[in-house]
Formats: structure tokens, C-alpha cells, sequence
């Protein structure tokens, strides 16, 4: 070992090895007493050699040393076998190669090649072992060493084992950066990533969505099967999640039961849309939970950026607004920001309050739709759909105020006073026809709802049989003592059970067996697209009514409106059918008109199905030639619209209709009557996850600041035609 033996020595003697030790200090000893040529001072010296022998064969520490071109020429012995290889198969190799790079383990710092490199001193620098099945971490020094000449002549050093400093860190950074429970990031760690992905985006003019998430009915998980349960369910909505969105560093819990997902460089609300959607149907399937078998939901509120803000805060808070338009439309919905949120905000706390009198003022009342017998077109009951007929804003739909109703813990109020409101009306009915009432999770979670019933009917007289009670499938929630207890408490009244809404994403055989259900009520989800080729939805319904048969009970398919879905539903043998092709709501009084004797209904509806279209009254603005006309929009669907407001327009004219927001669609005239024009989309509308629709892109507003600070407006499809028309 020449080189370390003339290393800092100045020596140039013979290398005369010490019996009695052995190592780089054994080697070292010799040299440094000849020096000396005192007694004394060999004494203390080779007491210290010892002593570093001692410290390197007790596994704290360890040395090496290189020569000139960075081979290694000594390595502590108990390292190397670390390292699985032995001191002579380590020497002679490159240093260099002991440890992984520095790029490999995410690192910030300068590289060990290039300290050597530059014959620069270091001190503790962090290694990881290159060695298969050794992830050691250490902690090297080193300092460079010249000869006599003052020629570089290579390394000397020591290194440290700090794998256990190592992991402790990284434990502690995960603590900081991820959550415990559930190892995704927290709320920092998202926020930091949000920050800075916005800020390169906005650089770049990239869009990047935000998903905020918020479990439905998990406080009731807690509640009954305590918060460890809660717990193990957060680790599978975590899963799930994960399963779907991909990357795990972009899902984030935030606490409680609130997650939040960034998305970069998805800005088309129809693949936002449905991945909300996948969301919400996948953290709908039930889980099972220490041997208990749990059901909850999900509501999801969506941003983009640049559209819906530039900042994280702005982006974060309209996502929290538009989370909050799901959860107060019913839940289990998704919903995308939109500026009319703000004032939609303020009007459901405007109703909330008077909702709070509506009853005493009354302005509540019942509309009965009928249940008709799908084959005799018979009418064998009726469903009690509430109304709300509100001074100042007319008729507001069960789909706005129920919601609020159970948040601001209205319902069960309310729900008493259908109760009783149907079944006095019932009790008016000559004939044995059946009225159907809805019953809400939260009135069904009341210990006292079976007294309410019983009163009702001890109140009206209606005979039990008569009233049936509709409950959604999420009251087997928690399959809980307390569910089995009310079934056995309701049928003991005498009372009819349905199943509501099946098929929605909770359905399950094992309740069937158990639960006593007279009836399952097909979700109109499945009857909507069962008509349209390649649907498997006919194949579904008849799986339902097969098992419904097998279980003795009856079924009714909801919201058929059309002949061809009537047709279709009675080849699959459902036996009762209620939707618009028969009736819809009636009153009390014409009730009573049709209630003598036998009342068949005579189907009618268009002949086939068409595309939802939502009735509204809504002005855009219709662009034609650099013309911009204010056009009134009606009868909206997802391939085309109903517009009014400008005089003899020719079919095959083409315009854009700015929805606003920056929602330009292209749409060709297809139907013109004087000042009434059906136009056809270029490119179909997505839902908006709330009931409505919206265009599947927008125009970003980097474009349309960049279009105001030139000269040309911003640029549209070109039209053949150049007549100016006249606005009506």
C-alpha cells in the first residue's frame, strides 16, 4: 500500500508492517514513531493507534483511502463484508462505485464524483449503499492528501452508518408531508404541490383541474360502528381512489372525510365529468368493515384553472362551492363551478329560512302520481309527491328544497306532515288504492318513525295495507341491529315495504333475503338509455325482475315517458310502470275524480326516446359575421337548442352561441320559423353533474385576454352567409 504509506508522512522508507496491529493505523504506526524518535511520544502515539483500531473494529466507524485516480486502496474489513464482498475484491475498484448516485435516491447536493474531482474536502455526506440487499445509508468524509511535491495523491476518510438517523428523518417527513392514516398527501403537502403547479402552469398557459371530494353518511358509519371502523373505511375510500385517479402524490385527504384531487392539464368537463362520476359510483359500492358491511356516498365539487380562478385559494374555494351545490342538490352528485354558484349560495340560505315556515303558511301540498299496471294500463296506487309553491318564486322542485330540508334538519317535520297529509287523503278514496310515501334516510333512522306511522293511520283510519313506504337503499348503511329492529317494527303495522331507486350502486342480494320488501322500484337510470342500441340496461331490468319474481315481490319501473320504453319494459315482464307516458301529478281534487270504480290510464308520449331536454329561459348571445345578436335559448339538449329573438333566419346558417364563461358552441340552423330557430350543435354538450348542461371545453382566458390587447377580435368560424338580420 504505497500510497497511503507516504500519505502526509513526507516519508519515502521502507513499508515495515507492526505485528501487532493490523489496518490502515497498523500500517500507518511505523512510519509516524520513526518520526518522533522519542519514547515517550512513540508510547502516546501508539496508544492512540490502538484506540482508532479499537473505534473501527467496533462497527461506529470505518476508513478508506484512495490513491491519485480514486481506486480504492484500503477499506475497513467489517465494511466490506457489509457491503457483501470481501477487503481484496473491493480494492482497486472505483470509489465512486461503493454508492448509488446521487440522482437515483431524489438528492439535493453536489455529487461525490465531483467533489473528487475537484480534490475538495467534505465532510458527512449522505451515500446509500450500491451493494444488492445493503440499503445502508452513510455518512462520508474525506480529505484530499498531496505528497512531498505537493502532488495530489489521493483520499483519506471515514464514513459513519446512518441508516437509522436516515429513516427516523424520513419517517418524520413523511409524518409532515403525508397522512398517517391513509398515506396520502395532507392538506400542506397538496397545498404546496397546488401552489406551484399553478404557478408553472400559469407560465406555460396550461389548465389544471381541482376535485374536492366529501363522503356521504360517514358520520353514520362512525356513530355505529364506532371510529375505528371509520378509520379502516378511510383506508378503502383511499384505495379506491388511488385506483382511479392514478398518481398518488395528486390525492390528498385533507381531514375528516374530505379528500382533494389535482388534475393537470385536464380542462374537457366531459372526461372531468365522467371521472366524477366513476368517483362517486365506485365510492358508492359497499365495504366491508370488521366484519360489518357498510354503504356511504360521495359529492364532488370541480375547478379549472384558468377558467375558475389562477390562484390556489380562488381555485380551491370554488371548488368548495361547487361541492356545496352536489351535497345541496341531493347528493351523490358532481358539480362544476360556475359564477352562478355565488348567487345560487344565497338564494338556498334565503330558502332555508322560509322553508322553516312554509308548513304553518301553507304553502306545501301533495300531487299523487299514478302506479299503473303495465299490462291492463289499470291504476293500482298512487306515490305522494310533494309540492312547494312559494310566494315570491312559484313552484320549487322537491330536488331544491329536500335537500335542504335534511341538512337544516327540517325533514322530519315535513315527512311527518306527508305522512299524515296522504294517508288522510287516502282514507277519502273509495276502492282499495294504494298511496305510496317516501321515507328519507333520516326519518328512517328515528326510533319513533313506527309511533308516527301508527298514528297516522289510527288518526285517518286508512287501513294499513294501503300505505306503503318507500325507503332507499342507503338505510342498510351500516347492516346495524337497529335497520332489522325497524323493518320488524314497520311490517308489524301492517304496512307495505318498497325498495326505492334500486340499481343506484348500493344494491346487494344479501338485504333481499332478510329485508321485507313488497315491491322494488327500478331506477329510472336503467329504463333511460334501455332503448338505445347496445345498452346492457334491458339485460339488468330483467335480472331485477327475475329476482324480484323469486322473492314474491311486485316491481314498478319509475320515470317511463316515452312508447318504445313502455314496450320494452313490458317484455321484461315489469309489472307496474309510472312516468309521464301514463300521468303526471295530480291534485287531490281530480284524484278524486278518477277514484270511483276502475281507472285505466291510456299511454301516450313520443313514439321513441328522445335526448333530455331542459325547458329554460336563458339569454346568450348567437354570433354571426362579427354580429352579436341577444337570442332568449329554450329547450336545451346535448345536441342542439331551441332559440328565439331573430327574424328569418335560413336553414343551414351558422352561428356560435355564447353560453358565457367563455362556453362557445358552434351550431348550424336546422328549423327556422320567423323569429324561432332549432340550431344543431357542432360538438354535444356534457352534463354539469346538476341537472344541466354545459360545453365540454371552454375558451381560456389566456386566449381571450390576448384577443383584447390585439387588434382582430377574437377569432370565430367563418360564415358563408353576410345578411345582417333584424333582431325581433
Amino acid at each position: 500500500m504505497d500510497g497511503p504509506s507516504r500519505i502526509d508522512t513526507g516519508d519515502r522508507g521502507d513499508d515495515q508492517a507492526d505485528g501487532g496491529q493490523r489496518g490502515f493505523f497498523g500500517l500507518l504506526g511505523p512510519r509516524i514513531t520513526k518520526q518522533r524518535g522519542d519514547t515517550a511520544a512513540n508510547l502516546h502515539t501508539h496508544e492512540a493507534l490502538l484506540l482508532l483500531q479499537n473505534y473501527e473494529e467496533s462497527g461506529q466507524g470505518w476508513f478508506w483511502s484512495t490513491d491519485a485516480k480514486g481506486r480504492l486502496t484500503y477499506i475497513t474489513d467489517s465494511v466490506a463484508r457489509l457491503m457483501g464482498r470481501t477487503t481484496g475484491q473491493l480494492l482497486g475498484t472505483a470509489f465512486t462505485d461503493l454508492f448509488l448516485p446521487v440522482d437515483s435516491h431524489g438528492e439535493r447536493q453536489r455529487t461525490l464524483p465531483f467533489l473528487l474531482t475537484k480534490q475538495s474536502k467534505f465532510d458527512d455526506l449522505p451515500l446509500r449503499s450500491a451493494f444488492e440487499g445493503d440499503d445502508r445509508w452513510w455518512a462520508i468524509s474525506g480529505r484530499p492528501q498531496f505528497d512531498s511535491a505537493d502532488k495530489f495523491a489521493g483520499y483519506r476518510g471515514s464514513g459513519t452508518d446512518v441508516t437509522a438517523q436516515r429513516r427516523s428523518a424520513e419517517d418524520a417527513s413523511r409524518l409532515a408531508l403525508y397522512d398517517s392514516l391513509t398515506g396520502l398527501a395532507n392538506r400542506f403537502h397538496i397545498s404546496k404541490k397546488l401552489d406551484t403547479t399553478l404557478a408553472t402552469f400559469a407560465q406555460q398557459q396550461r389548465s389544471c383541474a381541482i376535485m374536492l371530494l366529501d363522503l356521504d353518511r360517514f358520520k353514520q358509519v362512525n356513530d355505529t360502528l364506532g371510529h375505528p371502523a371509520g378509520d379502516a373505511l378511510l383506508k378503502q375510500v383511499a384505495e379506491r381512489l388511488l385506483k382511479i385517479v392514478g398518481d398518488k402524490e395528486m390525492v390528498s385527504r385533507l381531514g375528516g372525510d374530505e379528500f382533494q384531487i389535482i388534475l393537470p392539464d385536464i380542462e374537457d368537463r366531459g372526461k372531468l365529468g365522467d371521472m366524477a362520476a366513476d368517483i362517486i359510483a365506485s365510492l358508492s359500492q359497499p365495504y366491508s368493515v370488521e366484519g360489518s358491511r357498510c354503504i356511504i356516498g360521495a359529492s364532488v365539487g370541480v375547478a379549472i384553472a384558468p377558467f375558475d380562478g389562477l390562484s390556489s385559494d380562488e381555485l380551491v374555494r370554488n371548488a368548495d362551492l361547487a361541492l356545496y351545490a352536489a351535497k345541496g342538490n341531493g347528493r351523490g352528485r358532481f358539480s362544476f363551478y360556475s359564477s352562478d354558484l355565488h348567487t345560487a349560495a344565497e338564494d338556498r340560505r334565503a330558502l332555508e329560512d322560509d322553508l322553516r315556515d312554509a308548513l304553518v303558511r301553507g304553502e306545501m301540498a301533495l300531487l299523487y302520481q299514478p302506479v299503473v299496471n303495465s299490462k291492463s294500463n289499470m291504476v293500482s296506487g298512487v306515490e305522494a309527491l310533494i309540492r312547494w309553491t312559494h310566494p315570491d318564486r312559484g313552484v320549487i322542485s322537491p330536488a331544491v328544497f329536500i335537500p335542504i330540508a335534511e341538512e337544516a334538519g327540517l325533514i322530519w317535520k315535513i315527512g311527518e306532515w306527508v305522512l299524515r297529509t296522504a294517508c288522510e287523503d287516502a282514507a277519502s278514496w273509495p276502492g282499495d288504492m294504494r298511496v305510496a310515501v317516501n321515507v328519507s334516510p333520516i326519518q328512517f333512522a328515528n326510533e319513533e318513525l313506527p309511533k308516527i306511522v301508527a298514528r297516522a293511520l289510527g288518526a285517518t283510519g286508512l287501513a294499513p295495507d294501503r300505505l306503503e313506504l318507500e325507503i332507499t337503499e342507503s338505510v342498510f348503511m351500516g347492516d346495524t341491529a337497529e335497520t332489522a329492529q325497524m323493518f320488524k317494527a314497520l311490517k308489524e303495522l301492517g304496512v307495505r315495504l318498497a325498495l326505492d331507486d334500486f340499481g343506484t350502486g348500493y344494491s346487494s342480494l344479501a338485504y333481499l333475503q332478510s329485508a321485507p320488501f313488497d315491491k322494488i322500484k327500478i331506477d329510472q337510470s336503467f329504463v333511460r338509455d334501455a332503448t338505445i342500441p347496445g345498452s346492457r340496461n334491458a339485460a339488468i331490468i330483467a335480472a331485477i325482475v327475475a329476482l324480484a319474481e323469486a322473492l314474491e315481490m311486485e316491481t314498478t319501473a319509475e320515470g317511463i315517458e316515452s312508447l318504445d320504453q313502455l314496450e320494452l319494459i313490458r317484455k321484461l315482464n315489469v309489472s307496474h310502470v309510472q312516468g309521464y307516458v301514463y300521468s303526471k301529478g295530480v291534485p287531490q281534487a281530480e284524484l278524486l275524480e278518477h277514484s270511483e270504480g276502475a281507472w285505466t290510464i291510456k299511454p301516450a308520449g313520443p313514439a321513441r326516446q328522445r335526448n333530455d331536454r331542459y325547458s329554460l329561459f336563458r339569454k346568450v348571445g348567437a354570433i354571426h359575421d362579427n354580429h352579436r345578436y341577444a337570442v332568449v335559448i329554450r329547450n336545451l339538449s346535448t345536441t342542439g337548442a331551441f332559440i328565439e329573438g331573430i327574424l328569418d333566419v335560413p336553414v343551414g346558417t351558422r352561428f356560435v352561441i355564447d353560453f358565457g364563461e367563455g362556453q362557445l358552441v358552434t351550431a348550424t340552423v336546422r328549423r327556422s320559423m320567423k323569429h324561432q330557430q332549432g340550431i344543431e350543435f357542432e360538438q354535444t354538450m356534457v352534463s354539469d353533474g346538476n341537472g344541466g348542461l354545459c360545453t365540454r371545453h371552454r375558451v381560456s382566458p389566456y386566449l381571450i385576454a390576448a384577443a383584447t390587447q390585439s387588434t382582430s377580435a377574437l377569432a370565430l368560424p367563418s360564415f358563408t352567409t353576410t345578411t345582417d338580420w333584424k333582431a325581433s
